[in-house]
């Protein structure tokens, strides 16, 4: 759906992109995290045509961006969340929403018809004939999402769209992200927040100007720790320690107050001979749970605190 080749943007003597190559499948939420100044909204302003590369180039479903009229098409099937929601003031969450779908050309009745399920999925219909101006930060987040979908773009575009959002606004759009996501939109999504990429998104890329890693959060924690079984016991002995350790496949055994901690490559083949070695040396398992690395840990190795 979206493949880019050495990508890489300047402005003057600053390099903002260097050299992306990756891509995104149709339907995939594809998550880009890295720190403010490392290259997020620079990379989708260039793949949703609104700025050329300097070097590069990238394909969004076969159109090529910079070229006409490749560039057309692009901005036809794509739809961009920008870090500021850029909304008329003073016209109507309806009115705001029809106007930007009138300069997509969608139809009359399919527009009020899409309008009317937008604002009816994020709780806003009934508040579409009330000025933009009234309405708090999280409010207007919702409409400038729904102006990004108003067209039924195929790829959809999001620059931070929780920032500064409170709880419940979040967990909102956050909803509604996961219902797109079930539908099998395809989502590029640049955000600071790492649990929300680390819930929504398929796969990640982490990017510092030039991307650092890619892969999906499992696969990026599995490159720096293995899998962690936690055995909750209502005693632990030495004698159940050595029978844990004398496991080929236990790694970094070590325990915890009642617990025992195991690194395990394959913990779903692996943990049933574990529970069994230590029966078998007359410990009494409480539970057994899995200790999770999270991709904040990730991200803090590969582009330091």
């Amino acid at each position: 759906m979206i493949r880019t080749e050495k990508l890489t943007r300047t402005f003057g003597e600053v390099v903002a992109v260097k050299g992306l190559t990756f891509e995104v499948k149709e339907g995939e939420v594809f998550g880009f995290i890295g720190p403010n100044g490392a290259g997020k909204t620079t990379t989708a302003r260039m793949l949703c045509c609104l700025i050329n590369p300097s070097y590069g180039t990238a394909f969004v479903k076969g159109n090529e961006i910079g070229k006409d009229p490749d560039a057309l098409n692009i901005r036809q099937i794509v739809g961009l969340l920008p870090e500021a929601p850029g909304l008329y003031e003073r016209l109507s969450s309806y009115k705001n929403l029809d106007f930007f779908a009138q300069l997509y050309d969608v139809p009359t009745v399919k527009r009020r018809e899409r309008i009317k399920k937008l604002l009816e999925m994020l709780g806003m219909w009934k508040r579409r004939d009330d000025s933009v101006n009234t309405f708090s930060k999280g409010m207007k987040q919702k409409i400038a999402i729904s102006r990004a979908l108003v067209h039924d773009p195929e790829i959809l575009f999001l620059d931070e769209p929780t920032a500064g959002l409170d709880p419940r606004a979040a967990k909102t759009v956050r909803d509604f992200l996961f219902e797109l996501k079930q539908e099998g939109r395809t989502i590029f999504l640049n955000t600071h927040n790492l649990d929300e990429a680390e819930r929504l998104c398929d796969r990640v890329g982490i990017i510092n100007t030039t991307l650092v890693e890619i892969g999906s959060p499992r696969e990026l924690k599995s490159k720096f720790w293995d899998r962690t079984t936690v055995v909750h016991l209502k005693e632990v002995s030495s004698l159940i320690v050595d029978a844990v350790k004398a496991l080929p496949f236990a790694q970094n055994v070590r325990t915890e107050d009642n617990k025992i901690l195991i690194d395990l490559k394959h913990p779903e083949d692996e943990n049933s001979a574990v529970a069994d070695a230590i029966i078998r040396s007359g410990g009494k398992i409480q539970f057994i749970s899995e200790l999770e690395h999270t991709l904040e840990e990730v991200y803090l190795e590969l582009v330091g605190g």
